[in-house]
């Protein structure tokens, strides 16, 4: 399976995102991708009112994914706003292409580090699996990677391979936290996991203005051994790796976390 990670710098733009979007999309089919996984808030940055820019998961701006992701033939992974019923939006994952038409809406919601995400965000309510040439994969988002649970549970039910999108909140020590984060899901879940950033804005000459989370870069692939197998630095690029589900195999027979956990205990 190849897997492509692409770390942008969304704008405020839905339509000029899109558009990175779509060049990515066709980069990464030409280089043999079979899915291509965009960061968290590709649509529009963090840092803007959201309400405005939320649109339906049967809207213009998913329905051109939806197009791109067809037409290229592979599974496109992009984070999204969509309206919730309370008047806030939901942090979403498009999941769509090659058979697949899913979403995951993000279950934990970043209110750290002096930022509240629910003041206009709503939580999602489940997990999310799709199967992408028989291998079972699953999702989530940012903040997600800081419980383990999410992570054992998508392995739990089937998944080999996690993709993780991500916004990250920049600050002393935060680089290191989220690689740190990133080996331990895929060690605690012995899975590959994919995660995909946002490129530091001030890579493209735009620093945050905000202490919003617009993201740091180092999008990595972490084995389900926990070795990071590729990565990138702090600005926009295109990971494309090979992943071999088998080693999610071996890796489960060599340590078999998820079958000696002790679910009598909290």
């Amino acid at each position: 399976m190849r897997i492509a990670a692409s770390q942008l710098a969304a704008g405020v733009s839905p339509s000029e995102n899109l558009a990175v979007i779509a060049e990515q999309v066709t980069r990464a089919a030409a280089e043999g991708a079979d899915a291509v996984v965009f960061p968290e808030a590709a649509m529009a940055r963090f840092g803007i009112p959201l309400g405005p820019v939320a649109e339906p998961l049967d809207g213009p701006w998913a329905t051109r994914v939806r197009a791109l992701a067809d037409s290229a033939g592979v599974l496109v992974v992009a984070g999204m706003f969509t309206p919730a019923d309370d008047g806030r939006v939901r942090n979403t994952l498009l999941i769509t292409g090659r058979g697949v038409d899913t979403h995951y809406d993000k279950l934990h919601l970043y209110d750290a580090y002096g930022f509240a995400e629910s003041a206009t965000v709503a939580p999602g309510e489940r997990a999310v699996t799709a199967v992408l040439d028989g291998v079972t994969i699953g999702f989530a988002t940012c903040y997600d990677v800081r419980f383990p649970g999410l992570f054992t549970r998508l392995a739990e039910e089937g998944a080999r391979v996690i993709l993780l999108s991500a916004s990250w909140g920049a600050g002393p020590g935060k680089r290191e936290q989220w690689e740190l984060l990133v080996r331990a899901r895929a060690l605690d879940s012995t899975s590959w996991v994919v995660a995909t950033g946002q490129a530091d804005p001030a890579t493209v000459g735009t620093p945050p203005a905000t202490t919003a989370p617009t993201g740091i870069g180092h999008s990595m692939v972490v084995s389900p051994l926990g070795e990071v197998r590729a990565r990138l630095g702090a600005e926009p690029g295109l990971l494309v790796t090979d992943l071999d589900p088998a080693e999610t195999d071996h890796a489960r027979r060599a340590i078999p976390v998820l079958a000696n956990r002790r679910r009598d205990i909290s």
